[in-house]
């Protein structure tokens, strides 16, 4: 089979499609990739040809605010998601489809797997069913399906449980749809209609899940919020990391059990600034004896975390997941969707603290799962961070419910889920019978019986 794996140009994002494609070639099927050249070496590391967007989605995610300036001069909220939306995934759209359809020329693929922010495929999922491959997009972030409370995304509401809560909700969605969601379904029906099709009669977020052939939700279904969702969702669980992908550090050996591990991250993303959480982090527990706190700096050098460095810290610009989480007993972390559900799967319970993209609602999540505590803001104290860090490690309920989390993420087979899928959309009517033949243990596992 050949399948072409297309990924927003930012680590988060090609992350468990990578993960994703290693499966598929591990099965001897063809597998190409189109994204950003800045993150060819990564794709081409576990062996699948390269293909780069053309001028216009070759962007380097890696840092946003070189991409985005304007950012910079506007605090976290709904205007700054706006703009982020905008300039990294709606503007792109023309290129995206572009580059798809020439790769296609050269590379005829039976099924395009692409992330879920991936809007370069909605031309062809508004177009013609006989023209295109079948299409399959994974959930990087989260579930972006509309709520039965009327919550909007990225606003990190927990479930609405009282009339008040509903009013509440209610007004703050108004708010975002004249903001947010208004604007960018207006923008991006423009780029749609320049191109010869739609314009889409829903929100661009909900758009994916709706028109996929199947969609990929990468977590398990306790850590959605409960809600009737459309057949296409299919819950996979953790994409399994793949190994090797940073060397040991020099300190390895340390990491012998004599002392609890506090793992600590900003991500690939939201790092430009390594104050705002490992700094606070190592500050917390640095008169903390019984813990070693590790740092990572998502691929900045080590000298870009401020100082001073206390002498229970060790220090890494990467670390090999695979290695370091079953090693961990808390993981510190401003919000990535996919380290997030990484720690879940070890049984690891979290501290989140991140406000950008889509973090607040991930943070929202953990605290609402009971599998951490979510200090929801993006510049957390030293102290609050400590006191957070020692009631996970001291009180047995977080543990419990990561552990619990664990348990769900083991009983999906991950590996064997993308490949049935896969496979089965190629079938004749194999999107409408997935469609159908999982309804009904979706209800029961989202509460909905």
């Amino acid at each position: 089979m050949k399948i072409l794996i297309a990924s927003t140009p930012a680590t988060g994002h090609l992350n468990p499609l990578l993960a994703i494609g290693h499966v598929l070639i591990a099965e001897s099927h063809e597998v190409a990739f189109l994204s950003g050249s800045a993150l060819r070496s990564r794709i081409e590391g576990i062996g699948a040809p390269f293909h780069a967007f053309p001028a216009g989605a070759d962007i380097d995610l890696r840092d946003i605010p070189s991409v985005v300036p304007e950012i910079k001069d506007l605090p976290p909220g709904p205007e700054w998601l706006r703009v982020i939306v905008e300039r990294v995934f709606i503007d792109p759209v023309p290129a995206q489809h572009k580059g798809l359809r020439q790769v296609l020329r050269d590379f005829p693929a039976d099924v395009i797997i692409g992330d879920d922010m991936m809007f370069g495929v909605l031309p062809m999922l508004l177009g013609p069913r006989a023209k295109r491959p079948a299409i399959v997009l994974c959930g990087t972030s989260i579930l972006h399906w509309r709520r039965e409370d009327g919550a909007p995304y990225f606003a990190g509401l927990p479930p609405a449980t009282t009339s008040a809560q509903l009013k509440e909700y209610a007004a703050i969605a108004q708010e975002h749809d004249r903001i947010i969601y208004e604007p960018l379904g207006r923008r991006l029906n423009r780029s749609l209609k320049d191109l010869g099709v739609g314009p889409l009669s829903m929100p661009p977020f909900d758009s994916g899940v709706e028109l996929a052939d199947a969609y990929l939700q990468l977590t398990a279904p306790s850590f959605e919020f409960p809600r009737e969702l459309p057949p296409s969702v299919h819950f996979v669980g953790a994409p399994p990391i793949i190994p090797n992908q940073a060397p040991l550090p020099s300190w390895a050996h340390e990491l012998d059990g004599s002392r609890k591990v506090v793992l600590v991250t900003q991500g690939t993303v939201a790092n430009h600034d390594l104050g705002l959480l490992i700094g606070p982090t190592l500050a917390a527990l640095a008169n903390e004896p019984d813990l070693l706190v590790i740092a990572t700096a998502g691929g900045r050098p080590i000298d870009a975390i401020p100082g001073p460095i206390p002498s229970n810290a060790r220090l890494a610009t990467y670390l090999p997941f695979d290695w370091v989480l079953p090693k961990a007993d808390v993981f510190v972390t401003n919000g990535g969707y996919g380290s997030v559900n990484q720690a879940m799967s070890f049984g690891i319970p979290l501290v989140t603290a991140g406000l950008t993209e889509d973090k607040a609602d991930v943070n929202a999540r953990v605290a609402w799962s009971g599998v951490g505590i979510n200090l929801a803001t993006n510049e957390p104290t030293p102290q609050a961070l400590r006191e957070a860090v020692r009631t996970v490690l001291d009180k047995p309920n977080y543990r419990l419910r990561a552990s619990l989390m664990a348990d769900e993420f083991d009983g999906i087979d991950t590996r064997s889920e993308v490949l049935r899928i896969v496979s089965q959309v190629l079938q004749p009517s194999g999107a409408d019978d997935l469609r159908r033949g999982e309804v009904a243990a979706k209800k029961i596992a989202l509460g909905r019986v």
